[in-house]
């Protein structure tokens, strides 16, 4: 088989499981005027979790995306989110090329299209819904949130990998 064939088989794969995904947790993202942003939908697995993100009314181009450690979008900053999700003893710096990270709540960056427009799925194998593996829970005592940023993470500068405000907020339920 060559690579060619390897490449397409994968995509067409991918292509045909995409719209299956079947959600267990959902979240709706909001602006900080209060208006909608879009929706993710979380699935997990037995080594993680996927999220698809599907957003509108962004920036064009990358935006960072954090699960934060509080289950609150409740101020138009979303400063109510609270850091990423990073529980001790076991933290770490932020970003996913850091040699001594990532921090639990780090996930790759997204593409917003010319229309602000984003159709992404990413896993992080950093976190779960209730601890299993050892890993941070999503559904602990105060909940968490995902939360988008006005630009992209560099995945190795404290505290945000240099991704800007927040620009979107969505609590996982």
């Amino acid at each position: 088989m060559t690579l060619r064939t390897t490449l397409a088989a994968t995509a067409a794969l991918c292509l045909a499981a995409g719209p299956a995904l079947a959600a267990d947790l959902s979240a709706a993202f909001k602006g900080s005027g209060g208006e909608d942003r879009g929706t993710a939908a979380l699935s997990e697995g037995p080594s993680g979790v996927l999220v698809r993100l599907e957003l509108k009314g962004l920036t064009p181009g990358w935006h960072a995306v954090h699960f934060h450690a509080k289950g609150d979008c409740s101020d138009p900053a979303f400063q109510s989110a609270g850091g990423h999700i990073n529980h001790m003893p076991d933290a770490k710096p932020h970003g996913l090329l850091n040699p001594q990270g990532p921090d639990f709540g780090d996930l790759p960056n997204v593409w917003a299209d010319a229309d602000g427009a984003v159709h992404a799925q990413v896993f992080s194998a950093l976190v779960s819904f209730g601890g299993a593996g050892g890993r941070p829970a999503l559904k602990d005592a105060d909940g968490s949130a995902l939360v988008v940023h006005a630009g992209p993470d560099d995945f190795t500068t404290q505290p945000i990998g240099g991704a800007g405000a927040r620009v979107a907020c969505a609590v996982v339920n």
